[in-house]
């Protein structure tokens, strides 16, 4: 079943988010967190997907302080200009606690167990959510920026694996290395190169996915969630 629904924001707000929901108990809560082109089709089919599989899925929509409703198509020009636009207004650390209020009102509803999965943005943040939130399994698909960010590696405390793409046009071969050097060794951190795939290659629709990635990607996501979700 799926529902657009109000999630309480830690500033007593109200945030609208995209909800689908298994048939029968879940297994466990999952946050799919945003690319940069809103809770687009492709958000809300990761959503239905893991929902199929038995997870409670919840995309909160996380450009709503700037405008909400935002769908956007990364293979039609203007839109992607437009979503390089919202990024340069996105304020990351508000969505880290947006991120949380989501974390929040699954555990609420009943759900012992969260994980959060990430796409390109929000892989960055799925990586940010697991160093500054309880969340207790993260995934995040060709994260950017994450070299960056390397400095917080020591407050993650639950398991995460990140998808490396090898050809990413956004996260260069120094940034891949730098995640590399820094993340290897991390006991909770676990890393997946993708030679000569692409940024967004495990889209569900358009240009940019990669089939034969994008389903060997899918498969170690499943079998992680599986593992420290249940």
């Amino acid at each position: 079943m799926t529902a657009m629904i109000s999630i309480p924001t830690l500033d007593s707000a109200a945030m609208p988010a995209y909800r689908a929901a298994p048939a029968g108990t879940p297994r466990a809560a999952i946050v799919v967190i945003q690319e940069i082109f809103g809770v687009n089709a492709g958000i809300r089919r990761k959503c239905d997907t893991l929902a199929e599989a038995g997870y409670l899925a919840i995309a909160p929509d996380l450009f709503w302080r700037i405008e909400t409703g935002i769908e956007l198509d990364a293979d039609v020009a203007p839109e992607m200009e437009r979503a390089l636009a919202l990024m340069g207004r996105f304020d990351q650390d508000q969505a880290i606690a947006d991120i949380e209020a989501t974390i929040r009102h699954a555990r609420d509803g009943g759900s012992a167990k969260v994980g959060a999965v990430g796409y390109c943005l929000g892989g960055r943040l799925a990586f940010m959510a697991a160093a500054r939130t309880d969340v207790d399994a993260t995934v995040g698909y060709y994260a950017v920026g994450v070299d960056g960010l390397l400095g917080e590696k020591r407050a993650i405390a639950r398991p995460l694996m990140l998808h490396i793409a090898g050809d990413d046009g956004f996260v260069d071969g120094d940034a891949q290395a730098a995640m590399h050097a820094g993340l290897d060794d991390h006991p909770k951190v676990t890393l997946h190169d993708y030679p000569d795939e692409d940024h967004g290659f495990a889209t569900e629709f358009g240009k940019r996915r990669s089939d034969a990635a994008a389903r060997l990607a899918d498969e170690r996501t499943a079998a992680f969630f599986a593992e420290h979700l249940g």
